[in-house]
């Protein structure tokens, strides 16, 4: 037991070493990724080097150790192929499973091109799939929580909305019996609305999801509150972009100018042109129309011919309403600010305001009212900046859809639309940071690839056998589409992570077979001979490290428990691409490597005629 302890550890001490090492360097971009991405995964990544290079040593130390103690030593004095009969069925399965891998091996060599073209036609057809693969920031979890708002027009006294949002709570309370709690908002300031939070009990205890609440009471209550606007959303999972985005989720539409009037035209057009895509609900202009105001205008032509200045008129008003300084009160040596406005300035009516007289140079008393002419208007509540323009942003919840299919619609509809010059239209908030997302994890998964191919070069000391390795990556985009498109998952930043994991978990598969195979090579075997019995030697390992690999990810690829459904497209698409990787792999590596080292082995052939 200790000689084979020793002998077997050596043997795969190479693939070990390399295999881990591909799977590190995979993580490293990870770690420099920013935005939210980088948020999400940084310590991810931290901790699964750290876990990698501890395993490493344990795997080359204690693990050798532990097998020389407690395995016992087989016969030495019986054959072979007696061995698997003697330990019992399963052994004797096994060893028939890698007599048949062999057998399918020498098929495979006699047939190299046939079966590389049926790997790359099976990669051609699952990448037909992607268009029909949605893609989204994040995956939707039911976060048991459901938001109803109901929206008044701004200026609204506060008691009218606080009994409307009153009703509002009534017919809520009653369409959804299974709540556990709800917070009630009202405001009238900025935002003239009522809002109700509503808890729910966990998913796996109630019979609809909180998407399903939110769409039935859409329906139900949708014109049905005297004054208000109803607009229902279900959080999915997605609470982090309010924290560091500043938004929710759903589609945002970012109208950029300088005009306001122009700016909440364009608002409007947008609102009514993207309020028919399929999966879009709750069309809202977050720049509302202003709070109600009186624009007093002075007449300066009647102000003249009386022989009074822009500035008596103004001073009587600010003394009016906020108060002017009259001069100082000294007394003890103390002195005191002489203030004088009008009693109660802030119950008086404007027409109490412009009763009020101001005395001309003739000693004529001249009412305000008759130098003014007063407007009404609404003011705005705030003038929104995004990168030094001004911006009015169109929001819309999206159900039934994932986001980026809702988006593409979406800027299809804004390109129709006819703008003025140096006014722009962009779909931003949650699509903007996927894009970015995606951008900086298709780069890592770039830089990745690139680290593991250097790796392989300085293990391999060639140029040519790293390639051969790295065909086993791009096969693995059969089994990642195939699998999101059978289970109905998007394309978003937990699979696109899981797809770069892959990056370094499925060359591990071919590392085995070529470190093997160039391994008895070296040895004076051909090509042939070399890679069928290296395949029979690491079918099993093969099986071992891909199932261990896939059943521990299966019950997060299920989305079993609370909050796993957020994880499973990770665990999905480690599962998908490992299982087809795994699959192409056996077949295409040894195909591809009998390939390249073709002419080799035919100079080695020859070699002994030479010399003779």
């Amino acid at each position: 037991p200790r000689d084979a302890a020793v002998s077997g550890a050596s043997e795969v001490a190479t693939a070990i070493v390399a295999s881990t090492i591909t799977t590190l360097v995979i993580f490293l971009p990870l770690i420099f990724v920013r935005g939210v991405t980088g948020l999400l995964f940084r310590d991810l990544a931290y901790v699964i080097l750290f876990a990698l290079v501890c395993s490493l040593l344990v795997s080359l130390s204690l693990v050798p150790m532990l097998a020389s103690k407690l395995l016992s030593g087989g016969r030495t004095d019986e054959p072979a192929e007696e061995e698997p009969r003697r330990r019992g069925p399963a052994a004797a399965f096994f060893h028939a499973l890698d007599e048949v891998y062999r057998d399918l091996l020498r098929l495979v060599l006699r047939q190299r091109l046939l079966t590389t073209f049926v790997s790359a036609a099976a990669l051609f057809g699952s990448l037909l799939l992607l268009p029909r693969i949605g893609t989204e920031f994040l995956p939707p979890s039911d976060e048991g929580e459901v938001r109803v708002t109901g929206e008044m027009e701004v200026g609204t006294r506060l008691e009218l909305v606080d009994r409307q949002t009153r009703i509002l709570e009534r017919a809520v309370e009653e369409a959804v019996p299974e709540r556990v709690a709800s917070i009630v908002t009202v405001q009238s300031d900025e935002e003239t609305e009522g809002e109700i939070q509503l808890s729910l009990p966990p998913a796996s205890t109630r019979d609809r999801s909180n998407t399903e609440v939110a769409a039935e009471l859409r329906r139900r209550l949708e014109g049905t509150i005297a004054g208000m606007e109803i607009r229902t959303r279900a959080p999915q999972g997605q609470f982090l972009m309010q924290r560091v985005l500043g938004t929710e989720e759903g589609i945002t539409v970012d109208v950029r100018g300088f005009e306001l009037a122009t700016l909440d035209a364009l608002a409007a057009k947008v609102a009514e042109g993207i309020a028919d895509v399929p999966g879009v609900t709750d069309v809202e202009i977050t720049r509302k129309a202003g709070t109600p105001q009186h624009e007093i205008r002075i007449d300066r032509d009647k102000i003249a011919d009386l022989g009074l200045s822009v500035r008596d008129v103004t001073r009587a008003l600010a003394t009016a309403v906020a108060g002017s300084r009259a001069g100082e009160f000294r007394s003890q040596g103390n002195s005191y600010r002489i203030l004088v406005q009008l009693e109660d300035a802030e119950r008086r009516s404007l027409d109490e305001i412009l009763d009020l007289t101001l005395q001309t140079g003739d000693g004529e008393q001249v009412a305000l009212r008759n130098l003014v002419d007063v407007v009404r208007s609404s003011g705005p509540l705030e003038i929104a900046r995004k990168d030094q323009q001004r911006v009015a942003t169109v929001t819309a919840n999206v159900a039934g859809r994932d986001l980026g299919s809702v988006a593409a619609d979406v800027q299809v509809r804004l390109d129709r639309i006819p703008r003025p010059a140096s006014y722009d239209l962009s779909v931003a908030g949650t699509f903007e940071e996927q894009e970015r997302s995606f951008d900086d994890l298709f780069r890592s998964l770039l830089l990745a690839l690139v680290l593991v191919y250097m790796v392989l070069a300085c293990q391999y000391e060639s140029l040519v056998d790293p390639l051969v390795v790295m065909l086993s990556v791009p096969v693995a985009a059969v089994g990642v589409l195939v699998t999101l498109f059978l289970t109905d998952t998007t394309l978003n930043v937990q699979s696109t992570i899981g797809c770069i994991m892959l990056g370094g978990i499925v060359v591990n598969n071919a590392i085995l077979l070529v470190d093997q195979a160039a391994r008895l090579r070296r040895e004076g075997r051909t090509t042939d001979d070399a890679v069928a019995e290296a395949g029979r030697r690491r079918l099993r390992p093969i099986l071992m490290t891909t199932l261990t690999t896939i059943l521990a990810l299966l019950p997060l690829a299920f989305g079993v428990g609370e909050g796993a459904d957020a994880q499973a497209p990770m665990a999905r698409a480690v599962v998908g691409g490992l299982t087809g990787s795994s699959l192409i792999t056996l077949v295409l590596i040894p195909a591809v490597y009998s390939m390249v080292h073709r002419e080799r082995r035919s100079r080695t052939r020859s070699a002994p005629a030479e010399s003779a």
